[in-house]
């Protein structure tokens, strides 16, 4: 059987459940396709992790943030999320994949596949893309980034005691992995391609990674990038010299950062700024330049520094659901 709804989001991180928020409470019908589960990006962070922000600016549809500290943890977002989607009956369907949206009688089909291989089909109104960019981390570009021994993901630094670990950057994920796995006893080296760390480092954070570097505890090679990963060994290259060391490695951290995937936009037919990523869309509607389809959250933000974040990316939904209101009355 397909079913029907007024609206389909991709997604249900905290700006794609903002719209299910928005749909709720203006009476319209809406379903969320996600291929995790809910705010799967915030259950991909560090076990540790603490937002910048604090909790009123997190929240969505008015439903209170409550929390010990003055900013949440990891754990009390999840918490809080998953209250979001009970408390405004929100329709998510978890672990369900959406592998293709083709347009169809004036609105939208989904083909979805669940984590157990069943296959369904959806159709929608209104279509609105909030994938973020988890899921699509920058490639360091080296020969055997392959290896399972690479990963562009951190959790916890426990598992990787006396283990001899690159850590991959110098912003805030790799600064706070690299200290996470110092305290948990692995031997760390921080590579990074300039010569600084970057400047949006937490400023509660920025003197304890510079101790470690000033006291040797955490090395670093400055002004270079990862040339190969190899069993045993990664090969280093240094900017200005062209010089290769080769250091005994174990595992790699690439804490290079995410870029959206616009497969299913450029599918749909959406313009996507060549340069920047960014999808054409009306910044008062969020509607893009293919009538119906809609983007929401980080994926606005395309390719250069962030400017989208759970903060102002959870006005979308209102934004998008004004704009669908508005289209029922003028009809």
């Amino acid at each position: 059987m397909t079913e029907s709804f007024d609206i389909s989001v991709v997604g249900a991180g905290p700006c794609g459940l903002s719209v299910g928020v928005a749909a709720r409470q203006a009476g319209i019908g809406c379903v969320h396709l996600d291929r995790g589960c809910i705010a799967n990006c915030i259950a991909g962070y560090p076990t540790y992790a603490t937002f910048f922000s604090t909790p009123e600016r997190l929240e969505l549809g008015g439903l209170p943030f409550i929390v010990a500290s003055d900013k949440p943890t990891r754990r009390e977002a999840l918490k809080y999320y998953r209250r979001v989607a009970q408390h405004f009956e929100l329709d998510v369907r978890q672990y369900e994949d959406v592998l293709e949206v083709t347009r169809q009688d004036g609105g939208f089909a989904l083909l979805t596949r669940r984590h157990d291989g069943w296959e369904g089909e959806c159709r929608a109104r209104k279509v609105v893309i909030a994938t973020g960019n988890f899921d699509t981390p920058n490639s360091l570009g080296a020969p055997g980034e392959e290896l399972p021994k690479v990963t562009h993901y951190y959790r916890e630094g426990h598992p990787f005691f006396a283990q001899d670990c690159v850590v991959v950057g110098a912003g805030n994920s790799a600064v706070e992995a690299a200290l996470d796995l110092y305290r948990s006893g692995a031997r760390v080296t921080l590579v990074h391609f300039l010569d600084r760390l970057d400047p949006g480092v937490k400023p509660w954070i920025l003197p304890d990674i510079t101790n470690r570097i000033e006291k040797g505890e955490i090395t670093v090679r400055w002004r270079t990038r990862v040339a190969e990963i190899a069993p045993g060994c990664v090969i280093l290259r240094h900017e200005d010299t062209g010089a290769l060391e080769r250091l005994a490695n174990a595992w790699v951290f690439a804490m290079t950062g995410y870029s959206p995937d616009h497969r299913m936009l450029h599918a749909l037919g959406v313009t996507i700024d060549p340069e920047t990523w960014v999808p054409c869309h009306d910044p008062e509607t969020m509607e893009t330049d293919v009538p119906g389809v809609f983007v929401a959250g980080v994926l606005v933000n395309g390719r250069g520094p962030t400017r989208v974040f759970i903060e102002n990316g959870r006005e979308h939904g209102e934004r998008i659901i004004r704009a669908v209101v508005a289209e029922l009355l003028v009809r």
